[in-house]
């Protein structure tokens, strides 16, 4: 998984969650910034906690999650309270973020 992770990432790393368990290392691209970063969380972690800690890595606590939503293999994540695992996210996977609503560019 080490090229996955490595490709168009930086080098920083966020964890989420804690617990015991199988550690996913995944990645979760905001698609309006065209920038990726590397995030460490068990299998039994919310897609919706993947999403806020990402956002946050990025913009701080600017921008409200709800504005966002998270795809997995071109599809939208309707349920982001599901956990990672019965979302269908595996080892090496990229979850997209995009703004739920589109934006004009200027």
């Amino acid at each position: 998984m080490a090229f996955v992770n490595d490709l168009r990432a930086t080098d920083r790393v966020v964890m989420v969650g804690g617990g015991n368990g199988k550690v996913l290392q995944i990645r979760v691209q905001i698609a309006e910034l065209w920038d990726t970063v590397r995030v460490d969380a068990p299998a039994s972690e919310t897609v919706d906690s993947v999403k806020v800690a990402a956002l946050g890595e990025f913009y701080g606590s600017g921008e409200s999650p709800g504005d966002y939503v998270v795809k997995l293999h071109g599809f939208e994540i309707l349920d982001e309270g599901r956990s990672l695992e019965s979302a269908g996210v595996k080892d090496g996977s990229t979850l997209l973020v995009s703004q739920r609503r589109r934006r004009p560019v200027k």
